[in-house]
This record gives structure tokens, sequence and C-alpha cells, in this order.
């Protein structure tokens, strides 16, 4: 994915292992399929009924652990957290899982998602004499369990639970027992599989294919899962609330192999194609897609419109992120360096260049000026989402409204900014149709608030936002 380089990224990926002697090597296998969530730092902890250890770092996997640091990691359980950062910085007491140790023992917690009234629970804590270590704001969900410590635990993660907002999928362990959380509105995906006798628990289930296990069922919204050498217990901590799963994880965050709420990725972006082929057709010799993420959105827009496919854009796999180089014209140079045009392919032809989003127009400014300086005739562009006009408060690093391009210029200024021929997007009904087949309304499908401005949840005066200026 080109998230570096176009101001869109997920905020992590969580994974865990309970009753498998090797859970760590597993849990290091589930984060490797989880990476394109979050590169920025990873960590597994691991108990073996007894104490629980932590590594973590900055960095991929690879970079992270080795196999000397993973035989150091051993025990019967594990989670592990792939971490982009959105909430709070990107130091090195941020990185999850957060390991907390006490003298009733040790708590770790692993979060995907962001709390909308963090910044209100932060100063009530604080207030009351608690002392914060992280500025994440997954840390404020152990202190408000913590303050519960008069009941069994289970009790005291579901009342820690009914006090935050927003969206939040939650790995959490103890020496003793796993316990899985999501949201009432299920906005960031959890499933649950099995691997032999032991449980496997992982943002998508494309994690489960690399370690061999079986997907099982998503983790229901407002669910809690308790996880012990007993079994599983499913418990419910919020009443049940119509799901609103993030539209953007079938456009652009999964894997394509991955299945969200029954269905699968790939096949939801070629419905995506097809559905913006019949809303924006046009003229054209050849259809290509920006990698990764669209590819299947371009084929599915080829097959719809009769227009052959073509790799017009190459990936090169193996450059380093742009967003650490130290100028902007280094990051506009490590475009090139990620993405070639096949000049025996565009040349001289009317190309439709079809991509999962626009955020602030710069990278598709500059692939629709590589396509042409590669010959291409004209450049139709096609986005497989609608605009994005409103920031996102769930652990997307959309920035604020001043610098997403759809929320200050019309599709015809943007046409125009980034030089294209012409320029669609999908509508979302044209979405919600494409994701739900028709089965779900879009009042009542995903979250599309970053398209619509309507949030599920409401939004505090105070909501933190990394990207926001006050």
């Amino acid at each position: 994915m080109l998230g570096e380089i176009k101001g869109l990224n997920e905020e992590c990926g969580i994974f865990g292992v309970w009753g498998h002697p090797e859970s760590a090597q597993l849990t290091y296998y589930g984060l490797h399929a989880l990476q394109h969530r979050g590169q920025e730092g990873a960590g597994i902890v691991t108990t073996d009924g007894e104490q629980l250890k932590l590594h973590k770092g900055h960095g991929l996997i690879n970079d992270v652990f080795s196999q000397d640091q993973l035989k150091e990691l051993h025990g019967k359980a594990s989670i592990g957290h792939v971490r982009y950062a959105t909430a709070g910085d990107g130091g090195y007491e941020n990185i999850q899982p957060l390991l907390f140790r006490s003298q009733t023992g040790g708590f770790a917690l692993a979060h995907n998602g962001n709390l909308v009234n963090a910044h209100a629970l932060k100063s009530q804590l604080e207030a009351q004499g608690s002392i914060l270590q992280t500025t994440s704001d997954t840390e404020v969900v152990a202190h408000l369990i913590k303050r519960a410590r008069h009941l069994p635990l289970a009790d005291a993660i579901s009342e820690g639970l009914t006090m935050i907002k927003g969206a939040y999928a939650f790995l959490m362990m103890t020496e003793e027992a796993m316990y899985v959380a999501n949201d009432p509105r299920g906005l960031r995906p959890l499933c649950l599989g099995y691997l032999g006798d032991s449980w496997v628990v992982s943002s998508e289930t494309c994690a489960f294919d690399i370690i061999g296990a079986t997907y099982e069922r998503e983790v229901m919204p407002g669910e809690l899962l308790i996880i012990s050498d007993e079994g599983i217990e499913s418990r419910r901590f919020s009443a049940p609330i119509q799901r609103t799963l993030c539209s953007m994880e079938y456009v652009y965050f999964s894997r394509p192999d991955s299945d969200l709420d029954g269905k699968n990725v790939h096949a939801s972006r070629k419905r995506m194609g097809k559905s913006l082929a019949k809303e924006a057709p046009i003229e054209a010799d050849v259809v290509t897609g920006v990698p990764d993420s669209s590819i299947s959105a371009a084929i599915g827009y080829a097959e719809e419109a009769g227009i052959p496919y073509e790799l017009g854009l190459i990936k090169n796999r193996y450059v380093g992120r742009t967003f650490i180089q130290p100028s902007q014209e280094l990051r506009e140079q490590g475009v090139k360096m990620k993405l070639s045009p096949v000049r025996g392919i565009v040349e001289g032809k009317r190309v439709v260049m079809v991509d999962d989003s626009i955020v602030r127009g710069t990278t598709s400014r500059r692939i629709v000026k590589m396509l042409k300086e590669a010959g291409a005739k004209e450049v139709h562009v096609r986005i497989a989402s609608p605009p994005i006009k409103n920031p996102c408060y769930y652990g997307i690093d959309t920035s604020n409204s001043g610098e997403l391009i759809a929320a200050n210029h019309s599709i015809e200024e943007i046409q125009q900014i980034i030089g294209a021929d012409s320029l669609s997007f999908l509508t979302p009904e044209g979405l919600n149709e494409a994701i739900y087949e028709g089965q779900e309304s879009l009042e009542h499908g995903g979250c599309m608030a970053c398209f619509t401005g309507n949030y599920p949840t409401e939004i505090y005066p105070n909501t933190a936002h990394p990207y926001e200026k006050a």
C-alpha cells in the first residue's frame, strides 16, 4: 500500500493465541500477516501461567524480533500488536502491548482503534490521582479497570469498557486468562479462530491462513470473550447496537484475502470497480490500478466496462518509507521510486487510472503526471470510494478538514489540481451496494463518516486527533 505517501493509515493490528506451546512464534507469524496495518512498532507479551514477559520495539516485525528473542518469550499464550501511531506520539512507551505490573499480578493490553472521550477520561483520572505513563489513549482503559478492583477482573473489564466511547478492539491478558472485546458498534474488525485445541484472535482472517488456523466467527459488537485453560466464555458488556464496521476496511485497509463480516475483501473491491464503471463510464483503451489496494477495483472496472486491464503501474517493493526523507523534494522523488509507469502499455493510450481514495491529492497529481510523461494520451481518474470530506476520529489518520482536498474543492476543481482529463468518485450508495450487495441500507450499513459526516458515536468537544490543529 502507499499509505505513507497518500496520508492514509490504519492505526494497528492485534493478534493473540491461547493454549499453544509455541504461542509467541505463532503470534510473530500472525503479526507478519497484519504488517500492513502498522509499520512503526511491534510487540508481543507471553504468559507461562506464572509471569508475563514483554518484548517490543520500533520498526517492522523483522526489525523488532530475532529468533533468540522469540525463544525468550516462551509460554502457552501471547498477545501481539503492530502499530501505526495516530493517538499519542511515536515514543517507545506508546508501543503496544502495554504491560502493567502490580502486587496482584500483571496485565497486558493491546488496542486497535481510537477513543473519542479519552481526553475527558484522562483529565478525570489525573484529577483523582492517577499518573499516566504514556500519551496513548489505550492506557486509560487499564486505569479504569484497575479502579474497579473490588470486582472480579471480568466484571471490572466490563465496567471499564462501559465508560469509554469510540472504536476499539481489545486484547487483554493476565497470567491466567485472555480477554477479548469489541466496541458496541464493531467499528474495528476482530475475529476468532482455532488451531487444534488452541484459540486464536486476529484483526483480520488473513492471519489465520498463515498459521493454519480455522476461522470460527466474528467477535460480536459489545461482546467480551474470556479465554483460559478452562475454555472460552462469552458475555456482553453492552446491549446490541447495529454494527457499523468501518467502510474503509473494505476500500483500503484490509488485505484482499481477508473476510470481513462474512464478505471477502477482494470480491467487495471488484464490485466497487464494477459499480464505478456503471456510474462513471468513459471511452478508453486500457484500465490500470494503483498498486496494491486498487488492483481489485481496477479489475472490476475493466470487466464491467469491457476495456482491457493492464499493469500500467509497477510497484517497487524494496524502497524505504518516503515520509522519513528530510525534504519535500525527496518525498516527491519517493513517489517515482515506489511507482513506475510501464511506457509500453500506456504510451499513446487513453488510460483509466483506478485508485481507492484521494486524501490530499498530491499523490494522484504525481501519478497522473508520471503516466502522461510516459506517453499516455489521456488519463481518466476513477476513485472506488466517495470523496473523503470529514476527519476520522476512530483510528485512521485522515487529517483535519483543512488538509482534505475534497472538503475544500469541488470534483471539477480536484480534476484540475491533479491534472486528469476526467475525474469521478463512487457514490456512497454505490459503495454501500458493492460492500453489502443490497443486504443493508445506507443508514444501517458500515461507518461512512469520513464520506458523509454522519458519525455513529457522539464526538466530544475535546476529541483528540493527532493531526487536528486547535
